[in-house]
């Protein structure tokens, strides 16, 4: 409608392993699903058969969506259509892959990936239930000798505290094993065998023990050389890295209370031998704010009355492990405690390297030295985990860390493509603009990423026959393909034609015409046609998607479109939306709360949908689609029909003479205008509907209020005409969101062809009247005064008068706007306005009113007031009949505040009147 051409096109991501699990589930006969697939996703019961392999699942929703999206008026060009499993496509894949291992951005090698060990693959967040994106974090091992001669192995994201640690905690319930690990014998749950075995091969399982079997025993502090004892706790998860936990209960909360409830138990403490002295907090970091024992500090202060009380411990680990790493320093005598046990002059050698590299330092930087000082000496190993666990396959098997040998991996550590992935994202404009951190952050943490799967839909790594491109690798540059889509089904194209040659040339302009003619067989003249096709859409001007596609997709996104073209054809834009509510609720298939757009469509109408979609949030927010507000929009849409059908029913001549009420419908029309187009320049499209739907609505409402009665041919001729060209702006507002009754509208009002290819509004400038505008605002106030003064007064309104402020105090309101915006408090306001006066008592007063109206007023009206000075006296005198009839008084008087009968009232109502508000006295029979 702004005189582009605009391509919206649409296509279907095959790729991936999520229906694998669902089409296995209904050939297995699973109920449950079945029902599901009925009862919530419209499936009809003679259809489940095709649910049965994942190519048919894929189909019969790729059809369903596809009528949906027909249904809801989408304007897409379905000759381009294609999905991901095509064989034309997979032969762009295979190129985009040729290119990326070219530039060096593939690598093959050992890397930590999430994985499914039934499926025995690597995961990403496609692959999981509600499509969580496994997070691996590396865990350091350090090795507490027991006297035994094995290692209890304590997993720790903290390192530089075991100079503290006093103790070591096992759940005595849970099921332990001994196993030889490298040269040493470690002792760990069994799940963490389970993880350890996928993460490295010098692993031999050696016997089974309960967690109750190691209490008691003493292992000795790598750190310190001291000999600690094992306790029993309960807070610990034998499914979380080593299931073996070093207790530092200066600067861990768990620690903290588990130790503090051991404490309490006497028989406990005598019967392992242990001193309750030995258990006394070790400070070691100083931080700004805290104590000494600064996990005390944050138990005490949240009232933990045990380790079980998981909520509050985990909130206050939290705070701690926050605070410590941002503003810790590890104490300078740490020293003091390093290798106890060791004899001289070794233990010097010892005391000098904790000396330089761990005391006194930041705690961000003498966690990793701990750790190297430690494994060094052979102390210290590590581990990955997911970090945020426990995240299943679509299968239901949780997924663990696998460390892939041999696998290949898109590079996004390489620093380079890093630096060209920063310069295309400060060049786009990102919606909301606040998603750009996160885009930032992404680049800098993403590192080697799996991109290949042994099952599942998709294209097969040309060089590696087995492992299928994974769905967020083959879903970062495919926009390209539809530039040339329907070129390639109109004239029938072989995917044993679409080779190297073929999309070096059509997309990146790479070769001549003529040899890459002569290699594929693909007539030259149409290989320019097809490249002068892509050149004329790419880039993408603005890529749509959803918020939690940033960390992964989206990013890939902008790095592959840096790796593979040119500057001038990186994207522009993207905007990332929320997720969709239902009723206030996330919609899941647990609740059973989805509501296919099929029904939605069937049940409140296309344009109705549409309609409470967008106007239930803005852009980056959640929308929350809501039955209530469908209806509600049904309602009104129904209404502007109406409105739409009555004005084609009258005649549209030239107007007679505009009245003020129509120089404000008409000024009005422009706003609205000007604001609708403003928000969707911006994409603010719930702002847009606001101005373009509900607000007009209410202006046309207004309208048709104030000229009810006019009768005379010349002022239903004027109407008449108004209302034309109200009806003819509005529909072309409208025509974007509810497209389908902005069509048969259109219509009515006697207009071809379409709507939709009709010109979007613009403002005209010879309609633009800001005095009307204000003028009718005023009145608007004054109405609205008059009545909240008559629902508290008592007896029929008889005489009604209004004194109105002179047009040589609006100076002063415009003072007072000008405090407001700059976000001035009062009593800046106050001593300026003081300033410039002598009568300090009368003149606060009157500041404080001043203030507290321009800090009402909307910012229209700001807006208007700061350039113009209405005549507040003619604006109510125009409007006396209509305020006599409006308010149902007998008589109305306005009067000027130096008018004479002025001084009295302002006496009886103990007032004066303000700039743009008036007194308003009021006499009851």
């Amino acid at each position: 409608m702004q005189g582009y051409n605009v391509l919206f096109p649409m296509a279907f991501h095959y790729t991936g392993t999520p229906i694998l699990a669902m089409s296995e589930d209904v050939a297995k006969g699973d109920q449950g699903l079945i029902s599901l697939f009925i009862e919530v996703y419209d499936v009809p019961p003679e259809d489940i058969e095709r649910l049965k392999t994942p190519l048919g699942m894929a189909r019969y929703f790729h059809e369903a969506m596809k009528k949906g999206m027909e249904m809801t008026g989408f304007s897409i060009d379905w000759r381009r259509e294609f999905t991901s499993i095509d064989p034309e496509f997979s032969q762009m894949i295979i190129w985009q892959f040729t290119k990326l291992r070219e530039k060096g951005y593939l690598t093959r090698g050992t890397h930590p990936v999430g994985w499914c060990p039934h499926h025995q693959m690597p995961v990403g967040m496609h692959d999981t239930k509600g499509d969580v994106e496994p997070e691996i974090g590396e865990f350091r091992i350090l090795l507490f000798e027991a006297r035994e001669g094995y290692y209890l192995p304590a997993a720790t994201l903290r390192p530089e505290t075991v100079f503290g640690a006093v103790n070591m905690w096992v759940k005595p319930s849970a099921t332990y094993v001994k196993a030889r690990v490298g040269d040493k014998v470690w002792v760990l749950s069994r799940t963490a065998l389970f993880k350890l075995k996928h993460q490295r091969t010098d692993i031999e399982e050696l016997e089974e023990l309960r967690g109750e079997d190691l209490v008691g025993k003493r292992v000795r502090n790598p750190a310190t050389g001291k000999w600690i004892p094992v306790l029993p706790g309960e807070f610990v998860d034998p499914e979380t890295g080593t299931g073996v936990v070093m207790s530092v209960p200066a600067h861990a909360p768990y620690d903290y209370v588990a130790l503090r409830d051991v404490l309490g138990d006497a028989e406990l403490l005598e019967r392992l031998g242990v001193d309750p002295s030995e258990l006394e907090p070790v400070p070691l970091i100083r931080v700004k704010g805290y104590s000494e024992i600064p996990a005390r500090d944050a138990v005490e202060r949240r009232g933990v009355k045990s380790q079980l009380d998981r909520e509050k411990l985990d909130d206050a680990t939290k705070e701690i492990y926050t605070a410590e790493f941002h503003e810790g320093v590890v104490r300078e005598d740490i020293h003091r405690l390093a290798l106890q046990d060791v004899d001289e002059p070794a233990r010097s050698y010892a005391v000098a390297a904790v000396k330089a590299w761990i005391a006194g330092k930041p705690v961000s930087e003498a966690r990793e030295a701990t750790w190297r000082w430690l494994a060094a000496a052979g102390l210290a190993d590590s581990m990955y985990e997911i970090m945020n666990r426990p995240v299943y396959c679509r299968c239901g098997t949780e997924i663990v860390v696998k460390v892939l040998q041999n696998q290949w991996f898109i590079n996004y550590g390489d620093p380079e493509w890093k630096k060209l992935a920063r310069e295309a994202l400060a060049s786009m404009r990102i919606l909301p603009e606040d998603a750009r951190r996160e885009f930032e952050a992404t680049i800098e943490w993403l590192r080697e990423k799996a991109c290949a799967r042994t099952r599942g839909l998709g294209t097969e790594l040309p060089w590696a026959p087995g492992w299928i491109i994974e769905s967020l690798s083959d879903s970062t540059i495919y926009m390209a393909f539809y530039t040339v889509a329907h070129k390639i089904k109109q004239h029938g194209l072989r995917p044993e034609q679409l080779t190297y040659e073929f999309w070096d040339y059509v997309l990146l302009g790479n070769g001549e015409p003529e040899e890459v003619a002569e290699k594929t067989g693909v007539p030259a003249g149409l290989l320019r046609e097809m490249r002068e096709e892509f050149a004329y859409w790419y880039p993408v001007d603005s890529r749509h998607s959803a918020k939690e596609l940033v960390p992964n997709h989206l990013t890939f996104y902008i790095f592959n479109h840096t790796a593979i073209f040119p500057r001038e054809y990186w994207p522009r834009q993207i905007v990332a939306n929320g997720v969709l509510l239902y009723e206030g609720k996330k919609m899941s298939k647990s609740l059973r709360n989805i509501v296919p757009l099929i029904r939605a469509n069937l049940t409140y109408g296309a344009d109705a949908v549409r309609m409470t979609l967008l106007a239930a949030a803005e852009i980056g927010q959640d929308a929350d689609f809501r039955d209530s507000l469908a209806r509600s929009v049904v309602e009104r849409l129904n209404k502007f029909y109406s409105f739409v059908v009555s004005v084609s029913r009258e005649k549209t001549e030239s107007p007679g003479k505009l009245h003020v009420i129509d120089r404000w419908m008409l000024s009005t029309l422009q706003r609205r205008v000007e604001k609708t187009t403003e928000a969707m320049e911006e994409l603010r499209i719930r702002e847009a509907i606001h101005q373009a739907f509900y607000l007009l609505d209410q202006d046309v409402r207004w309208y048709l209020s104030r000229v009810a009665g006019q009768n005379s041919p010349e002022r239903r001729r004027t109407i008449a005409w108004v209302l034309w060209k109200v009806a003819h702006v509005w529909t072309r507002l409208l025509a974007p969101f509810a497209p389908h009754i902005a069509e048969e509208a259109w219509e009515k009002l006697g207009e071809k062809p379409f709507v939709s290819t009709a010109e979007w509004p613009k403002v005209e400038e010879e309609y633009l009247d800001p005095e009307a505008e204000l003028g009718e605002m005023y009145y608007r106030r004054v109405i609205e005064d008059v009545e909240s003064i008559m629902k508290v007064v008592k007896g029929k309104p008889k005489r009604l008068v209004i004194v109105v402020a002179p047009r040589n105090s609006y100076p002063e309101l415009r003072d007072a706007i000008s405090f407001i915006e700059q976000k001035k408090p009062l009593k800046d306001f106050m001593r300026s306005y003081l300033s410039r006066t002598g009568d300090k008592k009368k003149a606060a007063r009157r500041a404080k009113s001043l203030y507290e109206l321009a800090s009402r007023l909307t910012p229209e009206e700001r807006s208007l007031i700061k350039t113009l000075t209405l005549d507040e006296k003619t604006v109510l005198e125009d409007n006396l009949d209509a305020l006599t009839r409006t308010l149902n008084v007998e008589t109305v008087e306005i009067i000027d505040v130096a008018d004479e009968g002025a001084e009295a009232v302002l006496r009886a109502r103990k007032a004066e009147p303000l700039p743009y508000k008036p007194v308003i006295y009021l006499e009851t029979k």
